[in-house]
């Protein structure tokens, strides 16, 4: 496991990211002043973002159902528990956007190869009912591979 965010596990059977890309900001209000330089009052944290991209090449590595698996999760609106596989706890974070790009067709129109872009704010507010549950989560999952089939 490289990562799990709420019971969702990053790793090579599910979607495996090549890069963690993380960016933290601190806020600086500033005020001008006449014949000196501007004020400067520090303001608190500012945001706090992840950018997870990566490869998914059906059958070798990564399932396409995770993707939708997140999107779903994404659909809550709700934040889930950012935990990493050395055990390390990031907190608490929503999912801001999915980019995939679909590449190389099988003759059906099925892709090899996925690029994909995750995008996660941290939104640690107190707040226990912000945090999203899994349990309707996988039920859209199953609907949605058995629709499929059917």
């Amino acid at each position: 496991m490289m990562m799990a965010l709420g019971m969702f596990t990053f790793g090579l059977p599910t979607i495996a990211y090549q890069e963690l890309q993380r960016t933290t900001e601190w806020r600086h209000g500033s005020t001008s002043r006449i014949g000196t330089n501007p004020a400067s009052q520090f303001l608190g944290r500012g945001e706090d973002t992840i950018t997870l991209p990566g490869t998914l090449l059906p059958g070798l590595v990564g399932s396409p159902l995770s993707l939708d698996t997140l999107r779903l999760m994404a659909d809550t609106g709700k934040a889930w528990p950012l935990v990493g596989g050395t055990g390390k706890i990031f907190g608490a974070w929503v999912i801001t956007s999915i980019s995939e790009t679909q590449q190389i067709f099988f003759e059906d129109g099925t892709p090899r190869r996925y690029e994909f872009t995750i995008n996660l704010k941290r939104i640690d507010d107190g707040r226990t009912d912000m945090l999203g549950s899994l349990t309707g989560i996988i039920g859209g999952v199953v609907r949605r591979v058995l629709g499929g089939l059917l």
